[in-house]
């Protein structure tokens, strides 16, 4: 026994030098010529070894069967890749442990590390260039995809998970991507959904694909919002799609719906001569930043009297979508500011377009698919605290919605009433 200790104390003592020396000429650990690739090339294969000899004393009595020569494959490692040599049986019956027989990949680090470079963002391509220059791998771009693919049944589980019964503030939107649909590069709309919860935090409701934006689709999306659970939503906010208030209040009748003012007033200017914008932007802030409602439509009968005969399409929108465009009227300033815009969604939006702007056509619609659902995942990081003075907004929804929160004193919140909503 003390013979043994001493050689594995020796061998032990230079590996150790080699390690030692190889830090010391500054020469990598890990990756292509790392010093310990050959180190674990030879440990594995002392211990395929060490196996063969063990199957072989304990099947002498069962058969007549011994050594084979060896068998060579080329192995990947978190340290480096190399050509292994495993031992071979007569009778083809041994299946080591330690490397199993068509095993090419020693460890999950390599694949964990693609998800990961995958889920901050980075290209197939960036994302080979870092792995071979850790690894000193060649990894392709097929065995990339087939490495994330591991995420679609989470996201196909998270795309149906059930949602809570009641969101105080809904944001809906859409942004413009391109996928390869069926060996053709077509522009996709990814609709996406932000709902406000009891507790004031945003969270990521959903996301869905389609080739063009519209009212009908999202009128399957409300859908599909309905049936995992939700009942009631007190403020929808959207843009200003036609149809898109009517397709919300066929599904959720009692919700208001707050088009963004934003997207009003860019859409307003793409109308309005480059000379007259300065002026038109002054007197269309008279409108929209009014301190009543009643201001506010005075302002923009003036508004409709100085411009209305020289941009009359522009007038005509204010007047035809006013009813949705003021809703926020109704509020104190607090609320004001979160829901005349959809800026909360677009928030989300750009740090979406992170992960895709280096991406130009995506391959496929799935690839598309992860790529979004790890943008989203990224922007949810930063949604663990309740929205600013939370406390003061629900309580002014709570008036102004009596009975549909589910506040309760005794009970942090009971969305028992709710069910009178289904």
């Amino acid at each position: 026994m003390t013979q043994v200790k001493g050689k594995k104390t020796k061998y032990a003592s230079k590996v150790e030098e080699q390690i030692a020396e190889a830090i010391k000429s500054g020469r990598s650990l890990s990756g292509k010529d790392g010093i310990l690739t050959p180190i674990i090339k030879r440990a594995l294969e002392t211990a395929l070894a060490g196996e063969m000899d063990n199957y072989l004393n304990e099947s002498k009595k069962e058969e007549d069967n011994r050594k084979n020569g060896k068998s060579k494959k080329t192995v990947r490692s978190a340290y480096g890749e190399f050509e292994l040599e495993t031992p071979r049986d007569r009778n083809g019956s041994f299946e080591p442990d330690i490397v199993k027989k068509r095993q090419v990949v020693l460890t999950d680090e390599i694949d964990q590390k693609v998800m990961k470079l995958f889920s901050l963002g980075m290209s197939y391509e960036d994302i080979s260039d870092n792995i071979s220059e850790i690894y000193g791998l060649g990894v392709d771009k097929s065995q990339i995809s087939g490495i994330t693919d591991r995420i679609i049944p989470v996201i196909k589980e998270w795309q149906g998970r059930p949602l809570e019964a009641v969101y105080p503030i809904v944001f809906l939107d859409g942004m413009y991507c391109k996928a390869r649909i069926n060996g053709k590069v077509e522009t996709q709309v990814v609709y996406n959904i932000i709902g406000v919860t009891v507790e004031g935090k945003k969270e990521a409701l959903g996301f869905y694909l389609s080739e063009s934006e519209g009212a009908n689709f999202w009128l399957s999306v409300l859908t599909d919002l309905q049936n995992r659970g939700v009942k009631d939503m007190l403020i929808v906010c959207v843009d200003g799609l036609k149809g898109f208030p009517e397709a919300i209040n066929s599904i959720f009748p009692r919700s208001q719906v707050q088009l963004c003012v934003v997207h009003q007033i860019r859409n307003s200017l793409k109308y309005v001569s480059y000379k007259d914008k300065k002026k038109f932007t002054e007197d269309l802030k008279l409108v929209y930043k009014a301190d009543t409602k009643e201001l506010a439509e005075t302002n923009l009968l003036e508004l409709e009297e100085k411009w209305g005969k020289k941009y009359p399409i522009v007038i005509k929108s204010w007047n035809e979508n006013w009813e949705h465009l003021s809703v926020y009227f109704m509020y104190n300033k607090l609320i004001r500011k979160m829901i005349y815009t959809t800026n909360i969604i677009e928030g989300m939006h750009r740090i979406m377009r992170k992960f895709t702007k280096t991406k130009g056509g995506f391959t496929s619609e799935m690839a598309l698919q992860k790529m979004i659902y790890c943008g989203i995942q990224s922007a949810s990081k930063k949604w663990s605290m309740p929205l600013p003075d939370w406390a003061l907004t629900i309580s002014q929804l709570d008036i102004m919605f009596p009975d549909r929160l589910g506040l309760n004193m005794n009970k942090k919140y009971d969305f028992s009433v709710v069910e009178k909503l289904a």
